[in-house]
Order: structure tokens, then sequence, then C-alpha cells
């Protein structure tokens, strides 16, 4: 799977401490009380999750966001081309 680099230096950075940071205290939290995992379970996916992003320096939900700005762009010329067909 081919990808492109779609975050900065300083926001893989900062996505990179955060994740390791959440990721220390949700660890600490389930050492500490090992009965209540699963909220802390979560917290361990999702820093971990950043942490990956900051390392890749790849975010999915940016490209998301990205080919849909490209995709509302090219819809109302699509839509113009196809109204002005349809008139008589």
């Amino acid at each position: 799977m081919k990808f492109k680099q779609n975050i900065s230096i300083i926001n893989a950075l900062m996505r990179i401490t955060c994740g390791f940071t959440f990721l220390t205290w949700a660890m600490a939290r389930m050492v500490k009380k090992p009965w209540k995992n699963q909220s802390y379970i979560i917290v361990v996916m999702l820093s971990a999750m950043k942490i990956g992003e900051g390392i890749l320096r790849y975010c999915p939900v940016t490209d998301a966001m990205e080919n849909g700005q490209t995709l509302m762009k090219n819809e109302p010329k699509q839509e113009r081309e196809s109204n002005s067909s349809d008139s008589y």
C-alpha cells in the first residue's frame, strides 16, 4: 500500500509526545487498578495509534478530509454538466 506523508514534522512530534504521555498514564492506571482495565485499554489503543501516525507521518483522517475536500470541489462541475444536458 502506497501512501503519501500528510503531516508535518512538528505535528508528528506532537503526536508522538502526546501518544507516549497518554500511553504511560493509561498503563500506570492499569497496573494500579487492574480490575478497571476496559476503559484504559481504549486509551492505550488510541495512544498507540497516535504514536504510529507520528512515526509514519501519515494520518488516515487527514487524508480522508483532504480527499473529501477534493471531491466536494469537483462535484458542482459534474452537476452543472448534467443539468445543462437535461434542459430543453
